[in-house]
């Protein structure tokens, strides 16, 4: 089978395919329109999130027999479509879910002990002690949601501190050892840090909005590692200036384009994204939570692996 890179990615996924005799080809360039002429000729893609595989693709991939997205979610791809021509899907969820949950302690931990703040003020010869005191983590309650892969990591890496750890999701009975599973209400009653752990999907777009953030009893704290579009900018600003969130870390955007390469093309930023650029209590990277030196090669395996597994 010949299967099609529209991705770079790490080169054992491209050697290991090979020794499974399999016909691997690159193309790292074209549009979509320029992929979609040749498509046809492929049983197999491999991709990370340059081209969006939509019905109109994948209905020109008339020999397609399986997709290798080299990430976690699968929004770029008409997943309906795709199953209803029996096309194998293959993510990898599995391969970056430990560099998030690392990523995500590391977040909480400089929020809540200014590390970024105190750093920069240093830099501009500020020594500045009490401005910096900082907040212990001990005692508090962290709330989860959607306990999936990355979400079941970060609640590992707590494990190591004084901390009671609930999760909330829309599947039943996946609470563990490391996290207590709750109802909704539950979890806006006790959470101290909320951290977002869910895939795009229509119930979760925008699902940090006024509304959601009113209805929690306390002030908190808010991690996004998961999908920008997840939560409403404009809301979560509000919700820092007012103080119902103490704080935010954010890897992901809701202004990020679709490939999640870039966030704008042309034109001023957002008033809301210059609030979060400039706030000392908001911790920004760029979507690189899972994106580790070894995730690199876990990502690239874990889609070897389940291809071989389908396919050999």
């Amino acid at each position: 089978m010949k299967v099609l890179h529209l991705d770079t990615n790490h080169p054992l996924l491209w050697e290991g395919l090979e020794k499974l005799g399999f016909d691997n080809e690159a193309d790292y360039t074209s549009t979509k329109n320029e992929i979609e002429e040749i498509i046809a000729e492929y049983q197999g893609i491999i991709i990370r999130s340059r081209i969006s595989l939509d019905k109109s693709l994948l209905e020109k991939a008339v020999n397609l027999k399986f997709i290798g997205r080299v990430g976690a979610g699968l929004e770029n791809i008409d997943m309906a479509y795709a199953i209803e021509r029996n096309i194998f899907l293959a993510a990898a969820p599995e391969g970056n879910r430990n560099a998030v949950g690392e990523h995500c302690l590391g977040m909480l931990l400089s929020l809540f002990n200014n590390f970024n703040k105190a750093h920069r003020e240093i830099q501009q010869g500020i020594w500045e002690r009490e401005g910096n005191r900082g907040v212990e983590l001990e005692g508090k309650t962290v709330g989860i949601i959607g306990y999936g892969n990355t979400g079941k990591a970060f609640a590992q890496k707590l494990t190591g501190f004084d901390v009671e750890v609930i999760c909330y999701d829309i599947l039943g009975g996946v609470g563990d050892a490391n996290a207590r599973q709750v109802g909704i209400m539950e979890l806006q009653q006790r959470t101290d840090v909320l951290s977002l752990h869910v895939p795009q999907t229509p119930l979760t777009k925008n699902m940090i909005n006024t509304s959601f953030i009113e209805a929690f009893h306390k002030p908190f704290w808010l991690l996004n590692t998961a999908r920008g579009k997840c939560v409403n900018t404009d809301d979560l600003v509000a919700a820092l200036k007012f103080g119902k969130i103490l704080g935010a870390g954010l890897d992901v955007l809701e202004y990020e384009k679709a490939s999640f390469e870039n966030l704008f093309t042309k034109g001023t930023l957002p008033k809301a994204f210059q609030y979060l650029i400039n706030a000392d209590n908001v911790l920004l990277t760029p979507h690189v939570a899972g994106w580790s030196k070894e995730s690199k090669v876990k990502l690239a395996q874990t889609i070897l692996d389940k291809i071989s597994q389908r396919f050999s």
